[in-house]
């Protein structure tokens, strides 16, 4: 009876957690500076797909308002994944994305190229390999380390290193970039911003798929790995090759989502902890309701950002003041002073 009633919740609670993008992106694509209905919006899809002549609302709703509604689901979803699934291959709650360095490495990409004026697609491309170089800087680094001796720490290190490196590479392009154009430009974009995203942009949902849908298979491991590597190896699980497929996985999206969106920080950390107060700590649940919370949580940051006043607030400033506080209020929580 229990059981059954433990289950029926859990049920309760992972179609609320559906449902709540949903809601929140039929409110989102309605309001702006032009309201629409959501009457509208089928109107407009389906002049889109039969090819019938839009008027001006019609088209800045298909060409603007969705794809960028669309591209924030997909962006807080994925970095409300990775987050999940780091804190649980490296133990360690206090855990974001950017651990090994990928948002340091994707925004180095994406500042070069901007230094050298490059198009918005070379901009995307060039952060996307940037941040997975700094990933594989990471695994050599810890290749070369791990011959004297094995541990997670060696890898936690060398993605500071890493991360710490990319920085000051940041840094540096900052300080040599023309102060009129390209500083400005760079900035706005280290903020985080789904201002310039287009219909065309949303390609990139079949590159986040594939990660997508291999972390959530494998969702079951993480709560293995989560225990430690002895632990897991003692249960027949194969640690190297599980851990390198998630981090692989989780830094895909990672540079996809800092590529396309800038670098954006507190979803990953603060995300997977709000999902773990509404389903547990099973993984295996944690890592579909961090998803479904964070893309309602990215899209009403956005929304936010383009509503609150006449010039739209970086995205990287929002989430740090929604963040912040939230973090500071899980500490205290805490019988232990850390997020258990």
């Amino acid at each position: 009876m229990v059981q059954q009633r433990s289950r029926r919740t859990d049920r309760t609670k992972m179609l609320l957690l559906i449902l709540l993008p949903i809601a929140v992106f039929l409110v989102a694509i309605s309001i702006g500076r032009y309201p629409v209905s959501i009457d509208s919006l089928w109107d407009a899809l389906v002049s889109q797909l039969t090819g019938a002549e839009m008027d001006t609302g019609e088209l800045a709703l298909i060409r603007v308002r969705l794809p960028r509604n669309l591209m924030a689901m997909l962006v807080g979803a994925a970095l409300s994944l990775s987050g999940a699934v780091y804190q649980g291959l490296f133990r360690n709650p206090v855990v974001s994305p950017d651990l090994l360095g990928a948002s340091n490495g994707a925004s180095f990409g994406a500042a070069l190229a901007i230094l050298v004026g490059s198009r918005a697609a070379t901009i995307q491309l060039s952060a996307f390999l940037g941040g997975i170089a700094a990933v594989v800087l990471v695994a050599a680094m810890n290749a070369l380390v791990s011959k004297r001796s094995n541990s997670i720490v060696n890898l936690i290190l060398c993605g500071m290193l890493v991360s710490s490196l990319f920085s000051a590479l940041v840094s540096f392009i900052k300080f040599v970039a023309d102060t009129d154009t390209k500083l400005p430009a760079i900035t706005f974009w280290l903020m985080g911003s789904l201002s310039s995203t287009l219909l065309s942009d949303l390609y990139v949902f079949w590159l986040f798929l594939p990660a997508c849908i291999i972390l959530l298979l494998v969702r079951w491991k993480v709560n293995i790995l989560s225990l430690g590597d002895e632990e897991a190896r003692m249960l027949g699980v194969n640690v190297r090759l599980y851990r390198w497929l998630i981090i692989g996985c989780a830094t895909l999206l990672t540079s996809l989502s800092v590529s396309v969106s800038g670098n954006i920080g507190w979803i990953g950390l603060v995300v997977p902890h709000f999902a773990r107060m509404v389903v547990g700590s099973n993984y295996g649940k944690l890592l579909p309701a961090s998803m479904l919370i964070g893309s309602a949580f990215l899209l009403l940051v956005d929304t936010v950002a383009r509503m609150l006043i006449t010039v739209e607030i970086p995205l990287g400033i929002i989430t740090a003041i929604i963040g912040a506080p939230f973090f500071f209020f899980l500490l205290l929580r805490s019988k232990r002073g850390f997020v258990s």
